[in-house]
């Protein structure tokens, strides 16, 4: 019998451990000001425009959805509360849940496909101008769309951003200032500054740190949800 809709919800990227927010304290709706959301394009656009509202409302904001895969498309969607608390495993299946029933309804996506919700991770994409100016002083990487002088990467340190263009210090000297409609893709570099400075944004609950003379608890896998289907 063939399936269309989502045959699994996977989630990806959550805290797994005791959480920092109980699963009965869901991020307070959000306010009425205007959300910032990210650029998408084609497919990735309408279900954006689609899901957006729903998860705003909840108290979350889209950092970036993605869809690739041909035969059976993953919908991979990307979000942060918007409190700034760490994200765990509870939103992946808060959101999932809200995003299925909005997708289910406007139907996207033709035959099978598999939506995979979570956090934007440490070395997450730059997508927002409040995300480039959030880790002004982080390493990024940037790749264009269309080469500017000559080329498409580049790499450095994250100076600011407005709407218009992103600046950064590039690795190899020198200042750029990269147009925001010409970016094609952006994210943090994973290093020891980055991950120090995530950490002391979301720290472990108290009772989730083992004592020094413990050895460190063996990673975590990400959960998956239980299989949901439609015919």
């Amino acid at each position: 019998m063939a399936f269309t809709g989502r045959p699994f919800v996977f989630c990806s990227g959550c805290s797994l451990g005791p959480d920092p927010v109980s699963a009965t304290e869901p991020p307070a709706p959000a306010p009425a000001s205007p959300v910032e959301r990210p650029q998408h394009e084609g497919l990735e656009a309408r279900i954006a425009d689609a899901i957006a509202p729903t998860i705003e409302h909840m108290g979350y904001e889209l950092v970036r959805v993605q869809v690739s895969g041909k035969e059976r498309p993953v919908v991979q969607i990307m979000a942060d509360r918007a409190d700034d608390a760490a994200f765990t495993v509870h939103d992946c299946e808060a959101i999932s849940h809200a995003v299925g029933a909005v997708l289910d309804v406007e139907d996207p996506i033709r035959g099978e496909w598999m939506l995979e919700v979570s956090s934007a991770g440490i070395d997450r994409p730059l997508t927002r101008t409040k995300d480039w100016n959030r880790y002004a002083g982080h390493v990024a990487t940037a790749e264009l769309s269309v080469p500017m002088e000559g080329r498409k990467r580049f790499r450095g340190i994250i100076l600011g951003a407005d709407a218009e263009a992103a600046r950064m210090r590039l690795t190899e000297g020198g200042d750029v200032i990269l147009p925001r409609g010409n970016i094609r893709r952006a994210k943090l570099v994973l290093t020891d500054e980055l991950i120090a400075a995530s950490a002391a944004l979301h720290p472990p609950p108290a009772d989730d740190v083992p004592p020094e003379d413990d050895p460190a608890p063996a990673a975590k896998k990400p959960a998956r949800a239980p299989h949901r289907r439609r015919n």
